[in-house]
């Protein structure tokens, strides 16, 4: 039965380390000025009419309820 043990950890450690490198070669050159122009762009303020979708579906809503209660009336 120990013919057929494998060493799990040995994989699990083989592994993390080609992750490792893969991570480190992918990264860029300067992930730090990177990571903090991201933090600064995920802190910047939102304003709630920033997104023109938004705009136009509370302008469509607007003319869709003035002419539901329109017909209404």
């Amino acid at each position: 039965m120990d013919s057929d043990h494998i060493d799990i950890r040995r994989r699990i450690q083989a592994h993390g380390a080609r992750q490792l490198t893969i991570a480190r070669l992918s990264a860029p050159a300067d992930w730090q000025g990177e990571l903090r122009q991201a933090l600064a762009a995920h802190r910047e303020p939102v304003t709630i009419f920033a997104g023109s979708d938004l705009r136009l579906f509370l302008q469509s809503f607007a003319m869709f309820f003035t002419a539901t209660m329109m017909f209404l009336i």
